[in-house]
């Protein structure tokens, strides 16, 4: 029975610099929270310790890792804490050497002692973590979590498998592969956002899902916004050069802007040529991910290493291809770019714990490309062929992180992403689909198998590729 995901499921507000092991890490403390209150523990524990394994503690601290949960154990939400107020709190624990649990009871925590990597990997994931609380009594509460990408986070025992087979029924289109997604296309004769809105109308009502499609655009419009406004260094010790400022200056002007939404407004305006619509495209994704790797907020599209991508894409749709666009276009875009992301999480994988980046940025380029060709009046056959070029051009590659920070080559590889997409979605409406060679499916099929026949150093553990060739001395 397939397996029912959101587009909520696949582009989440977050904070960065990595869905996988900082929104995961911070999401798996929540749920141990929960665990502690459900057993009615919580107010017992005099003590936590967490241990992080495989990739979790090979770039754990490159990704914040150790500082997402000590905000999960802490009460904190991701989706809603003041990024002002990050840096406040971790500041406290670590010199108060205390937490206050679930925002709670306040207990004895030494980050140094309580947070502990290691190096082995468990066999159900390469991300796996394990919270132990230590109660009053001398008895012990473990639970191990895994996270798998994307913010998912999961139990190897699947706890939760009788609720989401209850789930599963309740798309009227339920969904496993692209040649399914096609067929309903094709017999209800709807494009694949239509699909797509009546699967999501199952879950939640039309103002729900209009609303909440319409907050995860302004969360990336805001993240644009704010990187292509924000000049210095990143934190993380490679000194890295924040870019978008200078590049969004260069290309801006003197144009007089006053919010997200007038700025997008003066965009409209600029010259567009070959070179600035590269520049302008480069731009808006090297200021998402260069927030993401300041710990600021971004939308998960599908992951944050890869956050750039999507928003990079549809900014470029707005304000060089159709200045009329509104909410309309936007919310079909961000439907069908999660619908083309849940059939990759099907059926390959996007953790690049797991896959490798083209489980991230070739996702999210696949993704985009996908949106974009609906968007520009393509077939459902050729926007699923725009995500099949997209990601057929990113098979094999590697995640090398410099230092286990999600800046190099992380930061650039989105742009490299948006322009593919881009590319991509050209190509296919170019094409008639019945001369098409490679389908969707095959592709993901061959994701999934070049991930696994991938060395364990390229896939986000920082053992291999530019994390070795570069290292912080260098840099």
């Amino acid at each position: 029975m397939e397996e029912c995901i959101s587009v909520f499921d696949m582009l989440k507000i977050g904070v960065g610099p990595s869905s996988s092991h900082t929104l995961g890490p911070w999401r798996a403390a929540e749920r141990f929270l929960s665990e502690l209150r459900n057993e009615n523990l919580i107010h017992s524990v005099n003590r936590v310790k967490i241990d992080l394994y495989g990739s979790l503690s090979l770039t754990g601290k490159g990704h914040a890792t150790d500082l997402a949960v000590m905000l999960g154990l802490s009460g904190q939400d991701p989706e809603y804490i003041p990024i002002e107020n990050i840096n406040t709190i971790i500041k406290s624990i670590e010199s108060k050497n205390e937490i206050i649990l679930g925002n709670e009871k306040t207990i004895p925590f030494y980050f140094l002692q309580d947070i502990v990597f290691n190096k082995n990997f468990l066999p159900f994931h390469a991300n796996g973590m394990t919270f132990t609380a230590y109660m009053t009594d001398d008895s012990e509460y473990v639970s191990t979590f895994y996270s798998i990408g994307g913010g998912f986070v999961v139990k190897e025992e699947r706890i939760n498998a009788k609720k989401k087979i209850q789930i599963k029924c309740a798309f009227p289109y339920p969904i496993e592969k692209a040649a399914e997604l096609l067929d309903y296309c094709k017999k209800e004769n709807k494009s694949i956002s239509e699909i797509v809105y009546e699967n999501e109308k199952s879950m939640r009502t039309e103002t729900v899902i209009d609303h909440e499609l319409m907050r995860i655009w302004k969360t990336m419009l805001e993240c644009m916004y704010i990187g292509c406004h924000s000049e210095g260094i990143l934190p993380g010790g490679l000194n890295v050069r924040r870019r978008a400022f200078d590049m969004h200056q260069n290309l801006i002007g003197l144009a007089n802007y006053d919010s997200p939404q007038t700025w997008l407004e003066e965009i409209r305006k600029t010259e567009v040529k070959f070179r600035q619509i590269l520049k302008w495209v480069s731009c808006f994704a090297l200021a998402v991910n260069e927030v993401n790797a300041a710990l600021g907020r971004v939308v998960t599209a599908p992951t944050n290493g890869s956050a750039g991508v999507i928003p990079a894409v549809l900014m470029y749709y707005l304000v060089i291809e159709n200045h009329n666009a509104g909410e309309k276009e936007i919310k079909q875009f961000l439907m069908v770019a999660g619908e083309i992301g849940s059939i990759f999480k099907k059926g390959s994988t996007i953790s690049a714990a797991m896959g490798g980046c083209q489980a991230e940025i070739g996702v999210s380029s696949s993704m985009a490309a996908a949106a974009l060709c609906e968007l520009m009046g393509g077939t459902p056959e050729q926007v699923l062929m725009a995500a099949e070029i997209a990601m057929e051009h990113h098979l094999g590659l590697t995640c090398d992180p410099i230092g286990g920070l999600v800046q190099i080559p992380c930061i650039e590889r989105n742009t490299m992403g948006a322009i593919k997409a881009i590319n991509a979605a050209e190509l296919a409406l170019e094409t008639d689909p019945k001369n098409a060679k490679v389908p969707l499916d095959k592709v993901v099929d061959t994701m999934w198998q070049t991930a696994k026949d991938m060395n364990n150093k390229y896939k986000e553990t920082s053992e291999g590729g530019l994390a070795i060739a570069v290292n912080m001395a260098d840099c």
